[in-house]
């Protein structure tokens, strides 16, 4: 588990995929794209280069990844046409993890450029797109060769399971109300070293006047072991026991597990950027998004009123490739162990 490449989503478009369960990451997405606007017209004060280089880190897979391309790549189209300025050819650069499904965002993009230069508008600029597999906590870039850097729903994901751990955090999987002392403050050492180490390579990789758009789950209560940061994560440990009072696992697995991920209050973020003094915050906001947010293109009328079922299959998505590669008996549990999570997910909600 603390290998930062166990840390990919379910892969392809079947029912448990990423691809088809990742609509409160396309809400985030939609929420912060006035904010990216403002930030990419502070980009283009005077006007863009040539070439326009911007990076998204952690793209993940499926087709959120190129909607939050097509954002920005209408933004500079609708910047340059206020101003009355030649759209630049835009370099956009996919990063995520070596075992991140790439393969499915690659098959996308033929069809996407043909749509983008069939488009309304400034038909002449261009688009380019390749892959940067690395984790964001490595340099991943040439220096000062950069002019825009977007993540979306990534950043809470840490390098590595902090160290101090081990089996400490015994029947729990994360942060929560029954943790022993010390379990919070190993979370937030790791961050604070992630987070910080985030800042510091991307300053090496930015050009100067650079801009970046970063959102990432967090928690809006400053104790870390309120409901709206780890009851989903609780709500998983209890079913993972249920697994293994059936024989399924073992107890001493559930004691090893610790996942990789802390959601950090405002403040919390706040200082890390003033002491690491990379950068400086232009604009900081919270929103609060539901779990539970369906699709209609994805999800069955009886979805739609089954909050549970709805995330359980978000949780899943997320999690399962870590979990089966932590489990001796692999994924052969799956099934049985998110049916238990729906049941718990729809209790919670009566």
């Amino acid at each position: 588990m603390g290998g930062v490449n166990v840390l990919c989503m379910n892969a392809g478009d079947d029912e448990s995929s990423y691809a088809n369960n990742s609509n409160i990451q396309k809400k985030v997405i939609q929420n912060s794209r006035i904010f990216l606007e403002e930030t990419m017209k502070k980009s283009g004060t005077i006007r863009f280069p040539e070439c326009f280089k911007m990076v998204d880190m952690g793209c993940s897979s499926g087709t959120n990844t190129l909607l939050v391309v097509t954002n920005i790549v209408n933004i500079v189209h609708k910047i340059c046409h206020e101003r009355k300025l030649k759209a630049p050819e835009i370099q956009v650069y996919l990063n995520d993890l070596p075992d991140n499904d790439f393969n499915t965002i690659f098959k996308m993009v033929p069809q996407f450029c043909s749509k983008l230069e069939n488009g309304e508008g400034d038909k002449s600029s261009k688009c380019f797109i390749s892959g940067v597999p690395g984790s964001f906590y490595t340099r991943l870039l040439p220096s000062k060769s950069i002019h825009f850097v977007h993540s979306s729903y990534s950043l809470h994901w840490l390098s590595q399971v902090p160290e101090k751990l081990g089996n400490y955090n015994k029947g729990n999987i994360y942060i929560s109300k029954a943790s022993p002392p010390g379990v919070y403050e190993a979370y937030f050492d790791q961050y604070k070293a992630d987070f910080s180490k985030f800042l510091q390579l991307r300053s090496e990789e930015v050009s100067p006047n650079g801009q970046m758009v970063l959102t990432f789950a967090g928690r809006s209560n400053a104790d870390p072991t309120s409901n709206d940061c780890c009851c989903k994560w609780e709500l998983l440990a209890k079913s993972l026991q249920d697994m293994s009072a059936k024989g399924f696992i073992h107890d001493d697995e559930i004691d090893s597990l610790n996942l990789p991920l802390y959601t950090p209050c405002v403040n919390e973020v706040k200082d890390i950027v003033h002491y690491e003094g990379s950068f400086t915050i232009d604009h900081l906001e919270t929103h609060e998004v539901n779990w539970d947010l369906s699709n209609d293109e994805v999800e069955s009328a009886s979805d739609k009123n089954n909050s549970g079922k709805i995330v359980a299959k978000a949780v899943r998505a997320v999690v399962e490739p870590m979990l089966a590669n932590h489990f001796r008996t692999g994924n052969s549990f799956m099934d049985k162990l998110f049916e238990r999570l729906i049941l718990m997910e729809s209790l919670c909600n009566i």
